[in-house]
């Protein structure tokens, strides 16, 4: 005795046209799960999100306390400090974004990865020319550094969904 609802019928047409809805599954087909890995990548995104706003509002509001801390001379154009912290601010929200999904924001995350690499290297760039103390690489540590392992698995995870998601079987009706 067999059923036949709408929702399995949308599923049947679903396996002949290779679409299915979000709420439909394959007949058999295990419920989706949530990984330790993707608990952990969505959780590291969304300290992140939060870490990066209160940063970038922090760099607004009161533009000479970073340079206070790294006992570096204040910039003579606070503006540019100030804008760098609300480009900071708006990828905590694209975090916050991505943090809901990062398999299907990976893009997100790989801009945020990105910026979180080329970061120190530029640092390196001004130490090394003697521009800035390496009391200022604090800076580096808690806004690009810590984070590289997150983003890191979260893309990895994104890479793996992908490569999971084109390995469709051969269609033998075809």
């Amino acid at each position: 005795m067999g059923t036949d609802t709408a929702t399995d019928r949308g599923a049947q047409a679903g396996l002949r046209t290779g679409v299915l809805r979000s709420n439909q599954r394959m007949a058999g087909a295990p419920a989706p799960t949530r990984s330790p890995a993707r608990t952990a990548a969505k959780a590291v995104l969304v300290v992140a999100a939060v870490y990066n706003v209160l940063f970038g509002a922090w760099a607004v509001l009161f533009p000479a306390s970073a340079f206070d801390l790294a006992g570096i001379d204040q910039p003579n154009y606070p503006e540019l400090w100030q804008c760098i912290g609300m480009i900071v601010g708006v990828y905590g929200i694209g975090y916050a974004i991505a943090a809901r999904d990062p398999i299907r924001h990976w893009p997100i995350v790989f801009v945020g990865l990105l910026g979180k690499i080329l970061g120190p290297i530029g640092f390196l760039g001004a130490l090394a020319t003697g521009r800035v103390p390496i009391e200022a690489g604090l800076i580096i540590v808690t806004n690009d550094l810590i984070w590289w392992p997150g983003f890191a698995l979260a893309l990895w995870l994104a890479w793996k969904g992908r490569a999971g998601a084109n390995a469709h079987p051969v269609d033998s009706q075809r």
